[in-house]
């Protein structure tokens, strides 16, 4: 892990296209501004790891199954 130190004001510049601004400190919290790409997806981490982790359980076969069965359930249908 690369540990920068940062005044407020001051930047850190990533891969040339994503800048972190340090718009505040006060106490023991930092804001901070992040400009990027609308490619790139930016997320708190416990916002990212429950996204991971419903994803997985989207993934799970269980919810395949399901899926597979809405298909067919829909194929028959439409075949009426």
């Amino acid at each position: 892990m690369l540990v920068l130190t940062r005044k407020k004001g001051e930047k850190i510049i990533i891969d040339d296209n994503i800048e972190l601004t340090v718009v505040e400190i006060e106490g023991n919290k930092v804001k901070l501004g992040i400009d990027a790409p609308k490619s790139i997806e930016i997320h708190r981490e416990e916002v990212y790891r429950r996204i991971e982790e419903e994803n997985k359980e989207a993934a799970s076969s269980k919810d395949l199954s399901r899926l597979g069965n809405l298909v067919i359930k829909k194929e028959e249908k439409d075949s009426k």
